[in-house]
């Protein structure tokens, strides 16, 4: 795998809002090794925009999420790619990332 892309990704946010301090912790993102692959394989200014978009959901719960039907986990919606997860209370584990038309609505 190349350097850059980590198996995990742990961000604990500190924000400064008019001189007062606010701790915005955020779910840990966790990638499966295929999911690893899987974004090492996009583009970079792709990957870039897939991961923001990870951070973001982690971070706030924004985004195009769906519960999937016919199995457990969801689906994150960003543009054309798609990111297939299941999450707890701390963590968001990413089964598969890829775009809509190929393997990652198929997947298990």
């Amino acid at each position: 795998m190349r350097q850059g892309i980590p198996f995990f990704i742990a961000i604990l946010s500190l924000q400064i809002w008019g001189g007062v301090r606010d701790i915005i912790a955020m779910k840990t993102i966790v990638l499966t090794h295929p999911a690893a692959k899987d974004l090492d394989s996009l583009a970079q200014d792709a990957r870039e925009f897939v991961m923001s978009g990870l951070i973001r959901y982690a971070m706030s719960g924004e985004g195009d999420v769906k519960r999937l039907s016919g199995r457990d986990g969801f689906r994150l919606r960003l543009g054309r790619y798609r990111v297939i997860f299941d999450e707890d209370a701390a963590t968001i584990l990413a089964i598969a990332i890829g775009k809509r038309e190929t393997t990652t609505a198929s997947r298990n």
